[in-house]
């Protein structure tokens, strides 16, 4: 490779590891996207290619920097949608200092610009919807923020109310007593919160009533004061449902509410409370919504895919329906 072909970047050690990755997997990754060498010789990063591909390469470097620059740690998805961004020549975010301070994990800082948009509503506003396809990192950035605020005492206690669909009106005949039931339905709630604060702070909390996990039924008939409320895969919950938790909200209390609108688990797909509350709620005072689409898709790559063709054939129904009926009517 001639000269004119290289490119050297003078990082530091720290970006220049990430940008290996471990046994050089995120070399490997930004030289498949943009058919460039990646070479960490020590102070710095060079880039072996053409002009073009140097500069795409180099942008998602620009990202990757960046991110650590705020204070996070920089993993294979993070890499990926440094490509992404560097394929869409977004420009690099500025550094953002301090991310979710928490106990077990340094900090938990946002991987997509609508993730940053999300933070930064759940931290100015009341009540938050965050609504978008799986693997979008709703609920979990929901749960690093409610369990922030818990570490730092600005809120007593951290309440997820999650619907458990499938059990419905069959909940009674299920064996064990009224935990064993409905736990497999809140067990994801559960794995996110041990891996946020360690498995020994989360039961000490929980013990004391300080983190607790239950079906959105068992809101009913309480005023939640001074917590931080999530209500996961709302789209299962009931308009009915909706309106009791939304208005379960006491004194120096705040809540996030999280779902895909497309995957309603309900019987009948318009009970579902979801997109009722975000139609009839967006532009109160003190009410944001956040939405999310496939290319915010922060799990295995392949996710985003497996979104974007489900919506495509979403699209197309929606589509045929709309031409039958117009022929319906001539």
């Amino acid at each position: 490779m001639s000269p004119g072909h290289e490119e050297f970047l003078p990082l530091t050690d720290e970006v220049a590891r990430a940008v290996a990755g471990p046994k050089s997997r995120h070399a490997a990754l930004i030289e498949d996207a943009f058919h460039v060498l990646v070479e960490t010789p020590g102070g710095g990063v060079r880039l072996s290619g053409d002009a073009k591909a140097r500069a795409a390469a180099k942008r998602a470097i620009e990202h990757l920097a960046a991110r650590l620059a705020a204070g996070a740690e920089v993993a294979e998805s993070d890499v990926r949608q440094a490509l992404l961004a560097a394929r869409q020549e977004t420009p690099h975010p500025h550094p953002r200092k301090g991310g979710l301070a928490l106990g077990r994990r340094a900090t938990v800082a946002a991987k997509t610009e609508a993730q940053h948009r999300y933070l930064e509503l759940l931290a100015r506003n009341d009540l938050v919807f965050g609504v978008g396809p799986a693997g979008t990192g709703k609920t979990f950035l929901a749960v690093a923020h409610g369990v922030s605020m818990l570490l730092k005492g600005e809120v007593d206690r951290l309440i997820v109310a999650r619907p458990a669909v499938e059990a419905g009106e069959r909940l009674g005949f299920l064996p064990g007593d009224m935990k064993e039931k409905v736990d497999p339905y809140l067990m994801p709630i559960w794995e996110a919160l041990g891996d946020l604060v360690g498995r020994e702070v989360l039961e000490r909390r929980r013990d004391k009533g300080e983190i607790e996990v239950a079906p959105i039924a068992f809101m009913r008939g309480r005023t939640l004061s001074h917590a931080y409320v999530i209500v996961d895969e709302a789209q299962n919950a009931t308009r009915l449902q909706m309106k009791m938790v939304l208005t379960r909200l006491g004194e120096g209390s705040r809540m996030a509410v999280t779902g895909d609108p497309s995957q309603v688990d309900l019987a009948q797909q318009g009970d579902s409370g979801l997109a009722h509350a975000v139609r009839l709620l967006e532009g109160v005072e003190g009410v944001a919504v956040a939405r999310f689409q496939a290319q915010d898709v922060v799990r295995h790559p392949l996710v985003e895919r497996i979104v974007k063709a489900y919506d495509a054939e979403g699209a197309r129904a929606a589509k045929r329906r709309k031409n039958e009926s117009d022929d319906d009517q001539h």
